[in-house]
């Protein structure tokens, strides 16, 4: 026996669907006899109030029609959204005879624009371009550069081991071993490349990208480093920039020596920056050490060389002043669309 308000329910219920001419109107109904205040919802809801005996009947009916009315709301809001789509389409039809919009350009990395530079520099002063893999043996990275295993200077590169005598490398400095062990004297080189190290902060990255240089000949001098390096420096920097070299230690050259810049915030005045002595550390570099020379099979009797090596990074966050070196690798397109070739 049909229940007489079912009936009537969906009778409204399909007669609304099928006059619906948006989605907006399909929701309407949906929630005019569905939603939960709707009419069939309320209907549901009265079934214990209703004889124990008309229970079971009136509350299948129900069911029935609440699944009907979904698939007709179902069946209709597809045909509706077909119907608004193809509207849409004809009111946003192009107009063909408009002129073109031209595509936002690109700008290369400010990393790679400061990279770029440097190379340039070096090129122009007659060194090549020297590459290497980034994954190391432990001959390469340390034992061949000076550093034997119990040496303190290992600590200091908190290294990324793959396994005992595997690693990535610490520094570009295996790519000079690797280039003197396969050609003779004369060597004039730099070794750009991503480097690898257990560090991480503002000023820090666990990946970062170094250039290092290396010449050897015979009768190389400290001189023709520092004149070298005063150079490439005030090609970066600009003509006026001051520099200054500092004595230092690294176990791959003797003697050693790190280059400073007057501090480009500053001018020289003490800031946070420089903190306060008004000098910026840019690079280390110094005399190939002996033992070096000799485990690549040069003869230090014969040949000397000089080396350097610094990072990209914070030659680009001088040179742009950049605080905080996570900017250059959180490619954030409003950071990165201030740089550009020119």
């Amino acid at each position: 026996m049909a229940d007489k308000r079912t009936a009537e329910i969906l009778k409204g219920a399909r007669a609304e669907i099928a006059r619906a001419e948006s989605s907006a109107d399909l929701e309407q109904v949906r929630v005019k006899y569905l939603g939960r205040q709707g009419i069939l919802t309320r209907l549901l809801r009265s079934l214990p109030a209703l004889p124990a005996a008309e229970r079971p009947e009136i509350g299948r009916q129900a069911n029935l029609a609440k699944a009907e009315i979904e698939t007709l709301l179902a069946g209709r809001l597809a045909d509706v959204k077909a119907a608004e789509r193809h509207r849409d389409l004809a009111a946003r039809r192009p107009d063909l005879t408009l002129p073109g919009r031209r595509p936002t350009g690109g700008t290369l990395h400010p990393l790679t624009l400061v990279l770029d530079e440097i190379v340039e520099i070096f090129l122009g002063l007659g060194f090549a371009v020297a590459e290497g893999p980034e994954v190391e043996s432990d001959f390469y990275n340390f034992e061949a550069l000076n550093i034997p295993k119990d040496h303190p200077a290992r600590d200091m590169q908190d290294t990324f081991y793959l396994s005992e005598d595997t690693l990535l490398r610490t520094h570009t400095s295996p790519v000079q071993i690797r280039t003197m062990k396969a050609q003779p004297p004369p060597v004039r080189i730099i070794c750009p490349g991503k480097v690898y190290r257990r560090d991480a902060d503002i000023t820090h990255s666990p990946m970062f990208h170094q250039v290092e240089g290396l010449a050897v000949d015979r009768n190389i001098s400290m001189g023709d480093l520092k004149g070298t390096l005063e150079l490439f420096a005030r090609e970066l920097f600009g003509p006026a920039t001051e520099i200054r070299f500092r004595p230092s230690f690294f176990p791959f050259t003797e003697p050693s020596a790190e280059m400073d810049v007057r501090c480009v915030a500053c001018g020289g005045e003490g800031c946070r920056l420089c903190k306060q002595s008004g000098w910026l550390e840019i690079l280390g570099s110094g005399m190939v050490h002996p033992r070096v020379l000799q485990m690549v099979g040069y003869d230090p009797e014969e040949v000397t060389g000089w080396a350097f090596g610094m990072g990209v990074e914070r030659i680009a966050m001088l040179k742009y002043g950049i605080d905080d070196i996570r900017l250059f690798f959180d490619n954030d397109l409003r950071f990165l669309s201030q740089f550009s070739a020119s």
